[in-house]
Order: C-alpha cells, then structure tokens, then sequence
C-alpha cells in the first residue's frame, strides 16, 4: 500500500493516523471518565488525570502529521459522489475534528499552566504556557469541559455518516480509509 494518498483512496500515512487518532480519543475520554471512580487525592485517580494529559498532548502532536499529510496529498474522490450539501456538511465536520485535536489538547495545557501544576508528558514535563492564575484556570476548565463533551457529539456524527454512507448510500466514504484487502 501506498503510504501517500491517491484520488481514489487514502494512503497507509493517513489511514494509520486516523486509526491511530480514534484509539488515542477513546483512552483520553477513557482515562478521564474512569478516574471519577476513585477517590479525590488517590494515586489511580492522579494517575488516570496524568494520563488523560499526556494523551491528550500526543493527540496534539499527531494532529500536525496528520495536518501535514492531509495538505501535501490529493484528497480521494468518494464514489459515487453525494450532493453538495453532504460535501459542506462533512467538510464542516472534519473541520470541526480538527479544531477539537488542536482545541482541546491547548485549553488542557493551558488549565494546567494556570492552575500552577506540573505539565507532564512521558518523562518531561513542559513549560507553563501562562502565568499561575487559579481563578482563570477554572474559567478555562469549564470552557475544556464543554468542549469534551461536545466531541462526544461530533465523534459519534463522524462515524454515524461513515456508516450511512457504508451501508445505506452504498459509497466509498468508509473503504477509502480502510487498509486495502488483498
């Protein structure tokens, strides 16, 4: 399989990413949902809150590649292709996932940074963004939330219309970012 994208179907480079992306979504949510079931102050759950952060920022850093190949390469054509509005719709969409893999993972750091806590990732630990200000770190936290939540939304959208357009229109939307079957 081609690692760079053709007109007809996404390459292994950006096929591997969205995989790679859904996994990391799925452990951030996981992460940050499952420490409510421990204790406030408890190692599992300050464990699972670190957690959350670091793959919160690998989604960060991966969003760029992801930006990269996405620009450097043809977009494949879906087959046969839907109206107009379905195109506006998806590309709003995608728009929007992006904006919530750069979004989400800055307003972390950023809650961090304000509330004047360490900022780990995977043996480092990175630089404040802003200066200590716990009353704006609640602010941001809040505003992090309400973003979360909302990517529950558009994940859920996303792969809805992958299945629509899989089953019900019958198009390639879904294959072209499967591995290729032999």
């Amino acid at each position: 399989m081609n690692w760079k994208n053709t007109t007809t179907r996404y390459g292994s480079l950006s096929i591997g990413l969205h995989w790679l992306m859904l996994i990391l979504f799925v452990a951030v949510y996981g992460t940050i949902e499952l420490r409510e079931i421990y204790e406030k102050g408890s190692d599992p759950r300050e464990a699972l809150k670190a957690w959350h952060f670091m793959l919160g920022m690998l989604v960060f850093v991966l969003v760029w590649l992801r930006i990269a190949a996405r620009v450097s390469g043809s977009t494949p054509v879906i087959r046969p292709a839907p109206p107009k509005l379905q195109e506006l719709a998806a590309k709003l969409v995608h728009l929007a996932l992006y904006a919530l893999m750069i979004g989400m993972p800055l307003t972390g750091w950023l809650v961090l940074s304000a509330a004047g806590k360490p900022i780990p990732f995977f043996g480092f630990e990175l630089p404040a963004l802003i200066g200590e200000n716990k009353e704006l770190s609640k602010q941001i936290k809040e505003v992090h939330e309400i973003v979360g939540k909302t990517g529950y939304f558009l994940i859920g959208l996303h792969a809805v219309a992958a299945l629509y357009h899989h089953f019900v229109v019958r198009d390639d939307t879904m294959t072209r970012m499967l591995p290729e079957q032999k």
